[in-house]
């Protein structure tokens, strides 16, 4: 494969802004196009739901200074949204009339908030999360609320409950599952966070759906339940979810997956000549779980923008890093490493749950380590990795009480 005179990045996130840094540090002397809708320059989300709306921070991590981009020549062009992908005549058309010619591309375009499909999803005070506009706007709103009604118990959800019960609004989670963040992490540590959450006087409607959002054209009064509660709201929040961008990789004929994001190969190549996608859009075909992963979170699109810049320059390195991420509510910080299956994995907990002090496993059949997630607990994150991307066997009482750098 002859090296590209030209790469065009579709989405100025994380991962696409990971990407064009990575191609020129890999020495590549060709023209860069980062392009992306946001206006602002390329920023990291996890501190918007965290520092910026619990006021402690106004501005997020930025991915490079705002000088980086001109002294490393590459073309940022913010606020620039990709309208149609010419995948024959290896085009990107934009919505200011522009067409860009590539000779590789990356579509990075990353996921939108998933929309509330009730009656009253229009009414003003009605807020999603995603973009730095977005997370301060809604701290103002949560700075003036007294009640707040958040649709979704979810990272999102939990962690923008924190925030407002910080400016003092009284707040309401409705989920419709048994527990906050039991999809993800079972009913005894998703029971930790819901305790978590009471203590701090955050109220919930948990296997509760919302019927409508009540109000009128002067703003939003609350939210309905099915049950026929309402819960009136100065400010509600939706938070159930986001939906990958992959309408522009749709309209050109790229393959989706299953999980709703773009079918790429374990180097995140799609099926289209020298087009790739990462992060949040990429159904990538993991070697290390036999099966294909798309994965929201900040770790992914850092990590896979920086791989797939190898790749774009002629290596064939297949994507192994193990998932992660992390989040902090209240007192309790936490990470989570790997690819837990709930409905298959035993849960082995080291330290103690009521305390919010403890490292949960969970353990395959075979006693391979598939995830872990450590609370409070932050000197054995190394070993934890080890652990995680090994897949190692280990007794339970090993994984309780011994010592995990000894391990794996």
């Amino acid at each position: 494969m002859s090296e590209p005179r030209k790469i065009v990045i579709v989405g100025a996130g994380l991962a696409g802004a990971s990407a064009a840094a990575a191609v020129r540090e890999k020495g590549f002397g060709g023209d860069v196009l980062l392009m992306g809708a946001d206006p602002h320059r390329p920023y990291e989300l996890p501190p918007l739901s965290k520092g910026v709306l619990l006021g402690t921070a106004d501005e997020p991590d930025w991915v490079h200074e705002e000088s980086y981009y001109a002294d490393h020549d590459i073309r940022l062009s913010s606020g620039l949204t990709a309208t149609r992908l010419e995948l024959g005549a290896r085009l990107v058309l934009d919505d200011a009339g522009g067409e860009h010619k590539f000779d590789r591309l990356v579509l990075a375009t990353g996921s939108r908030p998933r929309p509330l499909s009730t009656p009253g999803g229009n009414f003003p005070g009605l807020y999603t999360l995603r973009t730095l506009d977005d997370a301060l706007s809604l701290r103002t709103a949560f700075t003036d609320a007294r009640r707040v009604v958040i649709i979704g118990g979810g990272w999102i959800g939990t962690e923008a409950a924190a925030a407002a019960r910080s400016h003092d609004a009284e707040v309401t989670v409705v989920a419709p599952g048994r527990l906050p963040l039991v999809k993800v992490l079972g009913d005894e540590v998703a029971g930790v966070f819901h305790s978590l959450h009471e203590e701090h006087g955050v109220h919930w409607r948990l296997g509760e759906r919302v019927a409508e959002v009540t109000g009128d054209a002067g703003g939003v009064r609350g939210v309905r339940l099915h049950s026929g509660e309402e819960l009136l709201a100065d400010v509600v929040l939706v938070a159930i979810g986001a939906a990958p961008r992959v309408e522009l990789a749709h309209a050109a004929g790229l393959e989706l997956a299953d999980d709703g994001g773009i079918t790429v190969d374990a180097g995140l190549r799609t099926a289209a000549p020298d087009v790739y996608a990462v992060g949040d859009i990429a159904s990538h075909f993991h070697p290390r779980y036999g099966h294909r992963v798309r994965v929201e979170h900040w770790a992914t699109a850092r990590t896979q923008g920086v791989h797939v810049a190898g790749n774009l320059l002629g290596e064939h390195e297949p994507y192994l890093d193990s998932p992660y991420f992390f989040s902090d509510q209240y007192d309790l910080g936490m990470e989570y490493r790997g690819l837990a299956d709930l409905d298959r994995d035993r849960l082995v907990v080291r330290g103690d749950l009521a305390a919010r002090d403890f490292t949960a496993f969970w353990v395959g059949e075979e006693g391979e380590v598939h995830a872990a997630m450590n609370v409070n607990q932050w000197d054995d994150g190394d070993a934890l990795q080890r652990l995680v991307d090994g897949r190692v066997k280990v007794g339970d009482e090993d994984l309780k009480s011994g010592s995990l750098a000894d391990l794996g």
